[in-house]
């Protein structure tokens, strides 16, 4: 039987920060206003050079690194971002020509903020049916440059960085299971437009849009089910659990998704204050 083990992991966050004060500087809004509705104090954001590939690229290093393994063992790459450097070819196929490697696969997954667990489900059936051993996965978005930084609805909760994970073959189980939902019934509650794709779509913006209430709704309901299915799935119960490490994209849904678990608070790993919403990067 062949498993998909973790082997290294690696994070990048740009130089820059912009606090909620700084924010507050030029749109309507106030610290107090964020941190209460959101639980962020700050986020990263990527400097006029850098990209999804450039931030993905240093992630990857430190993965690479973490893992003890070099670029050239590296048989598959998939990056998960709805922040693409070009819409083809793919951030994967920049990343490996930045990573000096050819002869991979390489293509992109774009599920926003599911992103990087849609992406690590494909690379783990890759390797578990034998087709490659060794694997990189990223997730990188610089989604300050689809904000509409007049809008403090949607400006606030975004932030930009990449993670990356080396995944390999193994004979002891290390990614039990993935489980993966999708409904496109929601496209109108949280999406970004494609105006070359799409001209007459009617928005104001060629930017982010949310119905913030709705996507709370659905989030609180769809991440509590989906962790509940994963434990019941791997015949453990909440007592199990030593850590809940979920997608940071709002204090409040996370607090509901740990309570629907029965979890307390301090057995849920938290960066969102730091880095806000950054995605499939998160």
């Amino acid at each position: 039987m062949i498993y998909t083990s973790i082997l290294g992991t690696g994070s990048y966050l740009p130089e820059k920060i912009l606090t909620n004060d700084e924010l507050s500087t030029f749109v309507d809004t106030s610290d107090e206003w964020i941190f209460s509705r959101a639980g962020i104090k700050q986020r990263h954001m990527a400097a006029p050079d850098e990209t999804s590939s450039s931030m993905a690229l240093e992630a990857s290093k430190k993965a690479l690194e973490a893992a003890n393994i070099s670029a050239d063992q590296i048989q598959l790459i998939i990056v998960a971002t709805c922040t693409p450097d070009r819409i083809f070819p793919s951030t994967a196929c920049l990343l490996q020509e930045k990573l000096g490697i050819k002869d991979v696969i390489a293509f992109d997954v774009s599920a926003a903020c599911s992103g990087f667990i849609y992406a690590l489900s494909v690379a783990d059936q890759f390797i578990r049916n034998g087709s490659v051993t060794r694997a990189l996965v990223i997730g990188s978005e610089v989604m300050s440059r689809v904000m509409n930084w007049k809008d403090r609805n949607t400006c606030v909760l975004f932030g930009d960085g990449a993670g990356a994970v080396v995944i390999g073959a193994s004979n002891k189980p290390g990614i039990h299971s993935t489980h993966l939902h999708a409904d496109g019934h929601l496209k109108d509650i949280l999406f970004l437009p494609n105006d070359m794709a799409a001209p007459n779509l009617t928005v104001d913006t060629p930017y982010l849009h949310m119905q913030g209430k709705e996507v709370f709704k659905v989030a609180v309901n769809s991440l509590g089910q989906v962790a509940q299915e994963a434990v019941e799935n791997n015949g453990a119960t909440h007592a199990d659990i030593d850590w809940l490490v979920p997608h940071q994209a709002n204090i409040r849904i996370i607090e509901a998704t740990a309570k629907k678990l029965n979890l307390p608070m301090s057995k849920v790993i938290l960066t969102v204050a730091n880095q806000g919403n950054s995605s499939a990067a998160s």
